[in-house]
């Protein structure tokens, strides 16, 4: 069996996943953390996009507390074209042209799920190829009004199944997708 690619994306209810920093702590409590980090625990490895290596590498280093240790110490894989000598520890570069082979080639390889956070654009590459298994959308009961969608205007159809959904108290609606086979 190999392993599973999983997506996690903050999402508002018009589609707008651009700097959640700014619009999800509001919705953030307990039981949507725990609901994250049950995912993380699932996971073995995490793979980024660089926007989104940067801003976590500026962030969680300085942090404390369970999901802060699974930000830092586990491995991670960031798609860069420009990335050379990353600083954040436990960091392997990947080429964007090799993504699609090295991942498959990771996927048949023993070990937990590999996780996505945010990094859109990786996220659009990886359902694009077929290397996305898990889509987990949490859905907050709020509209942005602008910023970059999940899926853009005139993009391709893409058939998903629902496989789970859990309503959180903050409102935040957990949506978790795979594929339509």
């Amino acid at each position: 069996m190999s392993r599973r690619v999983t997506a996690n994306v903050y999402l508002s209810l018009d589609g707008v996943v651009e700097a959640p920093e700014n619009w999800h702590f509001p919705y953030h409590d307990d039981a949507t953390e725990e609901a994250v980090m049950a995912g993380l625990r699932a996971a073995d490895t995490l793979l980024l996009g660089r926007k989104t290596y940067d801003i976590f590498a500026a962030a969680w280093p300085d942090r404390e507390g369970e999901m802060a240790d699974w930000f830092n110490l586990t491995p991670r894989l960031v798609v860069s074209s420009t990335l050379r000598d990353p600083e954040w520890k436990y960091t392997t570069v990947l080429s964007p042209d090799r993504l699609v082979e090295e991942l498959t080639e990771l996927k048949e390889k023993p070990g937990m799920a590999i996780a996505v956070h945010g990094s859109i654009t990786l996220v659009r590459t990886l359902l694009e190829y077929g290397l996305l298994d898990d889509l987990v959308l949490m859905l907050h009961p709020l509209v942005v009004g602008s910023g970059d969608r999940m899926f853009p205007e005139n993009g391709p159809r893409l058939p998903l199944r629902l496989a789970a959904a859990t309503t959180f108290g903050s409102g935040i609606q957990s949506l978790t997708y795979t594929k339509d086979i």
